[in-house]
């Protein structure tokens, strides 16, 4: 291992190409559900157990596309999974988060993430973070993975 904290995530598609963000609470980015393993979890379920606390959607291990290992920061690199989102996950609305953290101003424990969007290729820059846009940009075509799918 290179020292590097790995995080693993779920790119998600809709049928028009477009992937899920989900908004970090208290911040201005929004990002792929993902977040870091614990023990004696595989990448996969990691990405699995991700989506479900930052959503609240159970993309089954059938259908998610591995796609490896991308440098992502100096500090840490994403294992990501790419999947197309099934008709009952096309309605963010019945997005939930129940992955919780201590607000930093009192304490208060609030969730991880508190807004969902379906974002288009051209307008990830817009709403992702520099480096999950420059990934998007330089490693991981949205549009070649919109064609895979």
């Amino acid at each position: 291992m290179n020292g590097k904290i790995v995080s693993c995530g779920i790119v998600l598609l809709d049928p028009d190409g477009r992937v899920l963000l989900a908004h970090a609470t208290g911040t201005n980015h929004w990002d792929i559900p993902k977040g870091q393993g614990e023990p004696g979890e595989t990448e996969a379920q990691s990405a699995r157990r991700e989506m479900i606390e930052e959503t609240g959607f159970d993309v089954a291990a059938s259908r998610l596309v591995d796609l490896g290992r991308f440098a992502y920061r100096r500090d840490k690199d994403l294992h990501l999974f790419a999947a197309r989102a099934k008709a009952d996950e096309l309605d963010l609305s019945r997005c939930v988060c129940v992955s919780l953290f201590p607000r930093r101003e009192d304490g208060v424990m609030i969730p991880e993430m508190d807004a969902w969007r379906w974002t288009a290729p051209a307008e990830v820059d817009r709403y992702a973070s520099r480096s999950l846009a420059r990934l998007f940009d330089a490693s991981l075509s949205l549009a070649d993975l919109h064609r895979r799918l």
